[in-house]
């Protein structure tokens, strides 16, 4: 293959990657899931950081309002895990994980509260525990390479221009706008109720 060739391959290869629908992405001809849902033509990114006090504080409230627009078919909603703290992509991995096992809005709300929770356990560092906690709730899960997720949440971060969590990018009618912090993504995802 010619270098000319190789490139628009990986050109076409990453920009399909970048534009998978929300039932998954594909690595090796096996599904890998990502965390987005519904099918609205409103589409939410929902960017935080499980160590993030404000957005531990943010996402109880938060919750209520994205389980309605999802209810009324108005919003497609995609959770992105920012890792600013240092054990966030050890958190990331495993809700991707419980994801593997059963992808759907219900059940990843349920995994990050759960997430969100084991945050205040200072012994909560490693996959043993983290995997120990899984089983003490019932929480089935399947290790699989996430990378491609992890990329694929890098490019929206950058895409965004996050810099902060919370933060909330709305896409409507074309038009997008950002909202940081639990009252302004409140407010703004009220209005599109």
């Amino acid at each position: 293959m010619t270098f000319k060739k190789a490139s628009i391959r990986t050109f076409c290869m990453t920009i399909m990657l970048l534009l998978l629908p929300a039932t998954g992405l594909y690595a090796q001809g096996r599904e890998i899931p990502f965390p987005q849902y519904g099918k609205g033509p409103t589409h939410v990114f929902i960017y935080t950081d499980y160590f993030c006090p404000p957005c531990r504080a943010t996402e109880p409230l938060v919750e209520p309002i994205l389980r309605d627009l999802l209810k009324r078919n108005t919003i497609t909603l995609t959770l992105i895990d920012v890792p600013y703290h240092r054990l966030t992509p050890l958190f990331a991995k495993y809700f991707l994980y419980a994801l593997k096992t059963k992808n759907d809005s219900d059940h990843a709300f349920h995994i990050r509260n759960v997430l969100i929770g084991a945050t205040a356990d200072k012994n909560m560092t490693t996959e043993k525990h983290i995997g120990e906690l899984f089983k003490s709730k019932g929480i089935p899960y399947t290790v699989f390479e996430a990378k491609p997720v992890f990329d694929r949440y890098n490019a929206l971060i950058k895409e965004d221009h996050v810099n902060a969590t919370p933060t909330c990018v709305i896409v409507k009618k074309g038009k997008k706008e950002s909202f940081v912090g639990g009252p302004d993504i409140i407010a703004a995802l009220k209005r599109l109720l």
